[in-house]
């Protein structure tokens, strides 16, 4: 009899433990998720927070840039930027002034850019209403070129909003060195976050959420 009692209190303080031990992991998952955005950015230059798996370098190298920067809580006017629909009609950050935004940095032939993509298209037809999406192809002209960032999301079926940095004008102003590279930016225009390498759905969606919150 004191050995049956003896293993219910065992097997009660095992549950017990495994039922912590569960919300331990979910919550310190939930804090991994939210730590890979840098919030409230005190400039608009990139900061690698990802691994060499999860992010190439702009220019192809496969390296990610070694620069690390500090926060602040002050709010950042996201620098304003221009670039090119399908048809070459020139379009601006501005124009989706008062209504929030998600710019993605992305190559046809980035590895990472392509993983996390099915999320963000996944995202575009769920909140595409109520959030800006804008992936800003890195069109080189050599290695990436209209057509061949066309073709590759023709391929895909991807349905999100593409615009392509003929001019280099947006990587230049955001400090872009390595892809994939997602910023946040609030209805008021703030730079809210930004995520460096590729990201999950969960890591898009507590970006979606930053934005809405901030509105």
């Amino acid at each position: 009899m004191k050995s049956k009692k003896k293993l219910i209190v065992l097997l009660a303080v095992l549950a017990a433990v495994i039922a912590a031990a569960a919300v331990l992991y979910n919550k310190l998952g939930q804090q991994v998720e939210r730590e890979q955005i840098v919030v409230n950015e005190s400039s608009a230059e990139s900061i690698d927070t990802g691994t060499d798996e999860d992010s190439a370098d702009a220019n192809g190298s496969g390296d990610t840039a070694d620069e690390n920067e500090e926060s602040d809580n002050s709010s950042v006017k996201a620098p304003d930027f221009m670039v090119y629909d399908i048809d070459g009609n020139a379009v601006k950050l501005s124009d989706f002034s008062g209504k929030p935004v998600v710019v993605n940095f992305w190559a046809s032939w980035c590895g990472p850019c392509k993983s996390e993509m099915p999320d963000f298209n996944e995202k575009y037809l769920e909140l595409g209403d109520e959030i800006q999406f804008l992936m800003v192809n890195m069109t080189d002209g050599s290695r990436e070129t209209v057509d061949t960032a066309s073709e590759f999301i023709e391929e895909q079926g991807y349905e999100f909003p593409v615009y392509f940095d003929s001019d280099i004008d947006a990587a230049t102003k955001y400090g872009v060195y390595s892809i994939p590279t997602t910023y946040f930016i609030d209805a008021d225009g703030n730079a809210v976050g930004r995520a460096s390498g590729m990201i999950s759905e969960e890591t898009l969606q507590t970006g979606i959420d930053l934005i809405n919150a901030a509105g």
